[in-house]
């Protein structure tokens, strides 16, 4: 049984992958803040054995190091970097930015995945599968930026994008693929009801392209559906 660790599992398209990867039969490490307020996805967990759930908060490393020594010597397959924050405001946009703010924006979406690819890459290396997928954004992509605005979100997903593509290179020798990924405009919490794709439709989309993902093609930041995107 292949296992995958998901953060930000409690909600949107973290329970989703949670939600897919079991009923294909993955062994799923479902990681969130705070379990006891994650009333989907322990109910997901009680329907499935094959689904664990573990307290996770992105902002502590300790915490982080503390799981993977609980883990002990598990193999895992996929670490799927998914938790992450908008940060953006109407409130504060350029000229009243949120500094602090600002800061916890890059510390998630920026700084704990990098971290959680450092401390998991021990259980990433032992397994046959060897992939590291960050959840990034098209809204990182420089080139593509036409409109302006949401400028934490837009900075940390650039920074998570460098950030990868650095690991990816470092990476490649030990035979571990490190996937770049924009799920697309999807209506999640963060996308809002006026996104045009569904979760399950999304979700479906990126495991499709992350079990055909190759070594040959990490540091790529992918669409949901395999087409590169721009830097």
């Amino acid at each position: 049984m292949a296992t995958i660790l998901i953060t930000g599992a409690n909600r949107g398209l973290g329970l989703d992958f949670c939600r897919q990867y079991a009923e294909d039969n993955w062994h799923v490490i479902a990681c969130c803040r705070q379990p006891q307020n994650a009333a989907e996805l322990n109910q997901l967990a009680a329907t499935h054995s094959n689904i664990a759930v573990f307290a996770l908060d992105m902002e502590d490393f300790t915490q982080m190091e503390q799981l993977a020594a609980q883990l002990g010597d598990i193999a895992i397959d996929v670490l799927l970097n998914n938790a992450g924050i908008y940060g953006d405001e109407p409130a504060h946009r350029l000229g009243n930015l949120n500094y602090q703010t600002w800061h916890q924006t890059l510390a998630t979406n920026v700084l704990a995945p990098v971290r959680m690819t450092e401390v998991f890459l021990p259980h990433v290396a032992r397994s046959e599968q060897k992939k590291i997928i960050a959840m990034s954004s098209l809204m990182g992509s420089i080139a593509d930026n036409t409109s302006g605005g949401s400028i934490l979100y837009r900075s940390s997903k650039s920074a998570l994008n460098a950030a990868m593509k650095s690991i990816a290179i470092e990476l490649q020798s030990k035979h571990i693929a490190v996937l770049i990924l924009h799920p697309g405009w999807v209506k999640t919490d963060m996308g809002g009801s006026n996104a045009p794709m569904e979760i399950p439709q999304s979700v479906s989309h990126m495991r499709n392209t992350i079990a055909n993902f190759t070594l040959a093609q990490t540091g790529e930041f992918l669409r949901y559906d395999g087409k590169e995107l721009p830097w």
